[in-house]
């Protein structure tokens, strides 16, 4: 087997610690030229300002970004209350001068609990969603009208961590698709006197936290030395809070020839199935009384 067949093999994730100043694709191109491997991609954008989880799926579990991708995210949110932006954070153009805040912390936590749960939240103009095949940030730089819908989302849980007026810390539990920097805007209209996101670290992305996580400054080393794969974690703990399925030798060829498996009784829903040697046969689906593979990853 040779080197290219070899590397086109691996499959697995690695977690970095994205520093302020790289753009997630900025991170995914190191990631490609330091492992060899070109089919890699990330499973969440975190803004050049942004820091901390950035899952980057390589290989063929790159098939997982779909499912990774929706899972929920926690951010460490800095957010300046005094002032707005058109950008709802620190890189905009301020729509006002700076107020006085005179806000209690009671008062900020009251409405801060208020989006937990089920919410609509309308996305920044300048974000990376699309109105009519145009990018949103694109037509917002032209000065064009940015008109876009809300969406639902869901916030888990928003904490107080620091409060040192005008600048708060909330610790963020939140739905895929959640703008923070949203969030930072509508608390300050709600309080009447204007707020901006200043700081964002994601300390999870799904089940991975930052203690999985590896900093780029090691990544870089471990890329010069040929020691980056100690830190790919394996493709089936990608979606470690999933359900699975112990698959037997027998289920396994099954499940890799796009064929059916029993379900136990009362399997519903999406799962994982998993060898008996702990490797990532394929995502399964129940469908009547029956496991139908949706992605196979297992090669004979």
């Amino acid at each position: 087997m040779n080197q290219d067949t070899v590397m086109n093999n691996v499959s697995g994730v690695l977690v970095v610690d994205k520093p302020v100043g790289l753009s997630s694709h900025d991170v995914v191109q190191i990631v490609r030229r330091g492992t060899g491997i070109r089919r890699a991609g990330h499973t969440g954008t975190l803004d050049p300002r942004a820091s901390g989880v950035l899952v980057v799926l390589i290989g063929p579990a790159v098939r997982l970004s779909e499912f990774v991708s929706a899972e929920d995210k926690r951010y460490q949110a800095t957010i300046r209350m005094g002032s707005s932006t058109d950008t709802y954070d620190s890189e905009g153009v301020p729509s006002g001068p700076e107020v006085e805040v005179d806000v209690s912390r009671e008062k900020f936590d009251e409405i801060l609990q208020s989006y937990v749960g089920e919410i609509e939240q309308v996305p920044p103009a300048y974000s990376a969603v699309k109105v009519q095949g145009k990018k949103a940030y694109e037509m917002a730089r032209r000065g064009e009208e940015v008109e876009l819908a809300p969406r639902i989302i869901q916030v888990h849980s928003l904490e107080l961590l620091e409060w040192e007026p005008p600048e708060v810390v909330v610790d963020v539990h939140c739905s895929s698709g959640t703008y923070v920097r949203s969030l930072a805007n509508d608390i300050g209209e709600d309080l009447g006197v204007g707020a901006h996101l200043v700081g964002l670290r994601r300390t999870k992305s799904g089940h991975f936290t930052l203690r999985d996580a590896v900093s780029m400054r090691q990544l870089r080393d471990d890329f010069e030395t040929g020691a980056w794969a100690k830190s790919l974690i394996p493709a089936a703990e990608a979606l470690g809070d999933w359900k699975t399925v112990e698959v037997s030798e027998d289920e396994l060829k099954t499940l890799a020839n796009g064929n059916r498996i029993p379900i136990q009784k009362g399997d519903t829903g999406l799962a994982r199935a998993i060898s008996l040697e702990g490797e990532l046969v394929a995502i399964i689906e129940v469908d009547g009384d029956e496991w139908q593979p949706r992605k196979v990853f297992f090669q004979s």
